[in-house]
C-alpha cells in the first residue's frame, strides 16, 4: 500500500531509532527453538500504541488489524488481515521490557531526537522556560516535581478487605478439600456474609458498628486461618498461587487486628489490596484526594522532555532524589544546570549546600534572613513559578491522555513498565508536534521559499 508520508503515526515512528534499540536489546526476544519470537519493533510499537489509544489488549489487536498505520508503526512489511499476535503477548512484551530497559530507551529516543538540534544555531527552547546559557560551566533548566499514579483498585475499607480475606480462605479451603477429598469443616459462610452484608448496605454507618462488624470478620478469618494450618500439619502441599495468596492475607489480618486492638489506622506497610499487595498508600496532601493509591514517581523536565529520575511503590520524601537527578543531568549534557525548578520540599540544608557547591540556583525563597528590598526577589520567584508550570503540563497530559491517570496492569513488574511507557509516548507525541513546529520556523526563515511561491501562484 502507498502511505501517506504526513500521516502522524509514519512521523512518530521517524522519532523512534528502531535500528539502535533492536540492536541493542534483540536478546530479550530470543528464538532458538518453537515459534519465532516477535521483533522488539513489534513489541514496543505496540505498547506505545495502547497508550495513545488508551484500551484495552484485546480492542488494541482489533485496532491494529483494521488500520494500515498501526501496521506500519510496529513495523509490519505489508498489510495483513489477520491480527500479528494474540492479546496475552502483550503481558509478555511488558515483563521482557522492563523500567530499567525502558528508560534506557526513553534516553535513546531523546538523544536520537536532539542531536541535531544541538547543533542548530536556529534551535528554539523548551516552551514555558527561558534558555539560560553564561560563560561558566552551568548552562540550561532542569524542572523535577512529584506525583503519584493511581492504581485502579476498590477504594479500601476496613471491612471490604476483611470479607475479602475471609471469602479468599474459605475459596483455599474449599480447593484443598476438594484436591485432596476431605470433607469440608463448618465455616459458617452465610452468616458471616449476612454480618458483613448488613452493614455494607447501609447509607450510614457509625464507628461504633463498623468496629463490631470488624471484630467477627477477624473471629471469621481467625478460625479459617486455624483449619489451614490443620491442614498444613497433616503434610498438605499448597499450590505457589495458593501460597502467595495465604501470606498476603495473614498479613492483611495481622494488621487489621493490630488497628483494632489498638484502636487506629495507621500501620506500616498498609496492604490496600489482595490481588495487588504492592501497592501502598500515598498522602499527597491534594484538595481533592488527600490520599492516593498507587506509584509515586520523581519526573524531571529538561529542555521540554521528561524523565523519570524514581519509581517506588514506597512513600519516600522527594527531597532524596534532588542531587541524584543534578548528577544524572551532568552525565547526559557534561554540565550542570544553571537553575533547578522545584517545590519547597527540595529546599533542604544538605541540596542547598550541594547547589552552592556547585554554582547552581535553587527556586524558591533562601533559608537565611530575608532582605531589606526583596523586589528582584519576588520578580525572580515569579518567573521561577511561571516557568515550573510546565512539570505541572507534563503531569496532566501524560494522566489525561497517556494512561497515567489510571493504571490497569495487575502486576508491579506490568505496572512500573507502563507508568514508564506513558512517559515515553508522551515525549515520542511532543517530537511529532516539534516537527511541524520546525517546518513552519523554516517557511517563516525561507527555506522553503519555491513552496511559498507555488502555494502563491
Amino acid at each position: 500500500m502507498q502511505m501517506n508520508p504526513e500521516n502522524r503515526w509514519v512521523k512518530k515512528a521517524e522519532t523512534i531509532p528502531w535500528d539502535a534499540i533492536e540492536e541493542r536489546y534483540a536478546a530479550l526476544f530470543p528464538s532458538n527453538r518453537g515459534v519465532t519470537a516477535k521483533p522488539l519493533r513489534m513489541a514496543f510499537g505496540s505498547l506505545i500504541l495502547r497508550k495513545h489509544i488508551g484500551c484495552s489488549d484485546r480492542e488494541l489487536l482489533e485496532q491494529i488489524t483494521e488500520n494500515p498505520y498501526f501496521q506500519y508503526f510496529i513495523g509490519l512489511p505489508g498489510y495483513r488481515m489477520e491480527p500479528p499476535f494474540v492479546p496475552s503477548l502483550l503481558v509478555e512484551f511488558r515483563k521482557r521490557l522492563t523500567p530499567e530497559i525502558l528508560g534506557d530507551i526513553n534516553d535513546m529516543i531523546l538523544e536520537y531526537n536532539t542531536a541535531d538540534d544541538d547543533n542548530d544555531p536556529n534551535g528554539s527552547p523548551s516552551e514555558g522556560c527561558t534558555e539560560e546559557t553564561s560563560s561558566d560551566s552551568n548552562s540550561g533548566t532542569m524542572i523535577i516535581d512529584a506525583t503519584c499514579a493511581p492504581q485502579n483498585i476498590e477504594f479500601p475499607q476496613d471491612i471490604n478487605l476483611l470479607n475479602q480475606t475471609r471469602e479468599n480462605l474459605e475459596y483455599m479451603i474449599d480447593e484443598i478439600c476438594f484436591s485432596y477429598n476431605l470433607k469440608k469443616p463448618r465455616m459458617y459462610r452465610e452468616v458471616a456474609r449476612g454480618d458483613y452484608l448488613a452493614p455494607a448496605k447501609c447509607k450510614r454507618r457509625t464507628g461504633k458498628r463498623i468496629r463490631k462488624v470488624s471484630k467477627k470478620q477477624l473471629q471469621y478469618i481467625r478460625r479459617d486461618l486455624r483449619y489451614i494450618d490443620e491442614l498444613l500439619a497433616q503434610g498438605i502441599e499448597l499450590k505457589p498461587k495458593q501460597l502467595e495468596r495465604l501470606i498476603v492475607v495473614r498479613k492483611v489480618y495481622e494488621q487489621q487486628e493490630y488497628m483494632y486492638c489498638n484502636n487506629t489506622h495507621k500501620v506500616p506497610d498498609r496492604i490496600v489490596s489482595i490481588s495487588q499487595p504492592y501497592v501502598r498508600p500515598i498522602v499527597r496532601g491534594k484538595a481533592k484526594e488527600p490520599t492516593e493509591f498507587g506509584a509515586k514517581l520523581d519526573l524531571s523536565i529538561d529542555n521540554g522532555f521528561a524523565r523519570i529520575e524514581k519509581l517506588s511503590f514506597e512513600t519516600y520524601n522527594e527531597s532524596e532524589v534532588l542531587i541524584g537527578a543534578i548528577e544524572q543531568y551532568f552525565k547526559r549534557n557534561g554540565y550542570y544546570p544553571k537553575r533547578v525548578l522545584a517545590d519547597k520540599i527540595y529546599r533542604t540544608r544538605d541540596n542547598t549546600a550541594y547547589f552552592k557547591l556547585h554554582g547552581i540556583r535553587l527556586s524558591g525563597p533562601a533559608l537565611v534572613r530575608p532582605k531589606k528590598d526583596p523586589k528582584a526577589d519576588k520578580k525572580i520567584e515569579y518567573e521561577d513559578a511561571v516557568d515550573r508550570i510546565e512539570v505541572e503540563r507534563a503531569f496532566s497530559l501524560a494522566k489525561r491522555r497517556f494512561g497515567l491517570g489510571l493504571l490497569t496492569t495487575r502486576l508491579e513488574s506490568t505496572t512500573e513498565s507502563s507508568i514508564v511507557l506513558s512517559i515515553i509516548a508522551m515525549n515520542v507525541d511532543r517530537f511529532t508536534g516539534l516537527f511541524f513546529v520546525r517546518v513552519l520556523l523554516s517557511i517563516f526563515q525561507g527555506t522553503y521559499v519555491g513552496l511559498i511561491l507555488d502555494l502563491t501562484f
